[in-house]
């Protein structure tokens, strides 16, 4: 009994210690999406229409990558269903090849129906070399082209990446 009482009592404390930071990180990613989202409009007023008219999409605020022959990145992101935040999500990237140098950057995936959506949420979702991704710019999402029911547009934040590589980016969804 004293044993159960003691385990019950760490958890508490572990609860109570690590919850607000776990919570604070969260308001983060919400925060920092929404600015996102708002970068990807300032960049392209019909990308609007878009967030609007998709079924969902996870927007992924903060992502950074850097190699050297190898390289690796990744980032955490918000995930909404019908203009709804739904969980979050993780993206990380492995990559080979000629390339070297460092990039932040932005990305969102939209999602043109429901079972795309799904397939995401169910972590079946992954982009090898054949990814293409629009660069966000005026005008770009004007003709979205969906390929397998999703649609991917990236915007630089900085830095330098020189690249002639193939890799993948692989995605980990979390409910809310």
């Amino acid at each position: 009994m004293k044993t159960s009482n003691m385990l019950r009592l760490a958890i508490v404390t572990i609860a109570i210690v690590f919850l607000p930071r776990l919570l604070k990180a969260q308001d983060k990613i919400w925060a920092d999406a929404k600015s996102a989202k708002e970068a990807f409009i300032k960049t392209d007023p019909s990308m609007k229409d878009l967030f609007n008219s998709s079924y969902g999409y996870a927007i992924f605020p903060n992502l950074g990558k850097g190699a050297v022959v190898v390289g690796a990145g990744g980032g955490n992101g918000a995930v909404y269903e019908k203009g709804k935040s739904i969980g979050t999500a993780n993206m990380t990237q492995v990559t080979v090849g000629a390339q070297a140098g460092g990039q932040a950057y932005r990305e969102v995936i939209f999602f043109e129906n429901k079972a795309a959506l799904d397939h995401f949420k169910d972590n079946k979702l992954e982009f090898s070399a054949g990814l293409s991704a629009v660069a966000a710019k005026a005008g770009a999402s004007a003709d979205v082209k969906y390929r397998q029911g999703v649609a991917v547009y990236t915007e630089e934040i900085g830095g330098l990446m020189l690249e002639a590589s193939v890799g993948g980016q692989k995605f980990t969804y979390k409910n809310m």
